[in-house]
């Protein structure tokens, strides 16, 4: 099946040029735009999207665009849209909708027409008097800028953070999507030490793992695409298959996490199993401050506390300067750590040699990487 669609990878702030490049890895052209990354593709090229993308939070399959100044505008732009392609006749269908900067901006009558639409298009063409809405979810999302209306659909489901392999988090867990993006955007290679003196459940060493191991996010989860009607369920599990054959964990080597906290670190251990990596990751209990390693050349990368409490602040600060000392004792090594504390630089006695901003949760944080190599000036 040939025909090609219009999709968007969903992302956090800052991801989305992340995820442009993660599409271009999978030869699917795309264009980073605020909120994600836009894409032409296949039904098959959206199932490899869903199920490779590491930085990406969904899959959405655009319906249609159009002006919509009116109610009436936007039931019949809505109604003249395809839906029977991808909804069957006892599909249960719930309509999302957010409004801004339109002239129509009450969300739920938006909601309410779209459904309607959607109700009188799918009736003519089943040729039906009622929808019983019993079977498989279709969620779909109208949403209004500018007094242009654009309808989704959504390929994934359950977000692709979810990988399936977090079942216990800790305190103050980092999302799925953004651990990626961040081993992603550290000096870290595959082939090359790496390790998270303060790993918390692991999530940073997993999904590094994951990534030398060559293993999808989304291997071992299902989405939503796969359920709707019409859909190429050979071409899918044959994709599916590749995924599973590509997966190599005997490529894991030199990664490794330790944490002051007994308890996190069996956390880290039990998700490293969930993941189908048990004894790939060496995890375990050790304090920062002591941290050294034999390595001569290396990267860390962690997500330290940020000291949001007045109380834990110091704590946290004089955390930062071990941090410091941590990197001074390691010479060869990089330093990467995302966090919302304005002072750090100032704490680990050093300004930080690259910088990026990202939110982890709804907290501002800059992702900053120390120890980088002084490039060479160039001859004149």
């Amino acid at each position: 099946m040939n025909t090609q669609f219009e999709w968007i990878a969903t992302a956090a702030f800052g991801l989305e040029g992340v995820v442009a490049r993660e599409l271009e890895r999978l030869h699917i052209p795309a264009k980073a735009e605020n909120g994600g990354a836009r894409f032409t593709a296949t039904l098959e090229d959206a199932m490899r999207a869903n199920l490779w993308l590491r930085c990406a939070d969904r899959v959405l399959l655009v319906m249609g665009r159009f002006e919509a100044r009116s109610f009436e505008e936007l039931f019949e732009g809505v109604r003249a849209l395809p839906w029977e392609d991808f909804i069957g006749r006892n599909t249960r269908f719930p309509v999302s909708g957010k409004c801004a900067r339109s002239q129509l901006m009450s969300v739920r009558d938006c909601q309410a027409i779209t459904k309607k639409a959607i109700v009188e298009r799918l009736k003519a063409k089943y040729r039906v008097d009622w929808l019983e809405e019993t079977g498989e979810t279709v969620a779909i999302d109208v949403a209004l800028h500018g007094d242009i209306a654009q309808l989704t659909l959504d390929a994934s489901g359950v977000a692709l953070n979810r990988r399936g392999y977090r079942t216990w988090n800790g305190e103050a867990p980092l999302r799925e999507t953004l651990a990626a993006a961040l081993v992603s955007l550290s000096p870290w290679r595959p082939g090359m030490v790496l390790h998270d003196p303060m790993c918390g459940t692991g999530t940073l060493m997993i999904e590094a793992a994951m990534r030398m191991a060559n293993r999808a996010p989304g291997l071992t989860r299902e989405f939503a695409i796969e359920s709707w009607v019409g859909m190429p369920v050979q071409a899918f599990s044959a994709i599916r298959e590749e995924a599973q054959a590509a997966f190599d964990p005997g490529r894991i080597e030199g990664i490794s996490g330790s944490d002051i906290d007994p308890e996190a670190v069996e956390l880290a251990n039990r998700h490293l199993r969930q993941a189908g990596l048990a004894g790939k990751v060496a995890f375990t209990v050790g304090d920062a401050r002591e941290c050294r390693l034999s390595a001569q050349r290396g990267a860390f990368l962690c997500n330290p506390p940020y000291g949001e409490r007045l109380s834990d602040r110091k704590a946290c600060e004089t955390l930062y300067r071990e941090m410091g000392l941590l990197l001074r004792r390691h010479p060869g090594f990089t330093l990467s750590a995302i966090t919302s504390h304005p002072g750090f630089e100032r704490c680990f006695g050093r300004r930080a040699d690259r910088k990026r901003r990202f939110y982890n949760g709804r907290l501002e944080c800059e992702f900053m990487t120390f120890g980088l190599p002084v490039p060479a000036k160039k001859k004149k």
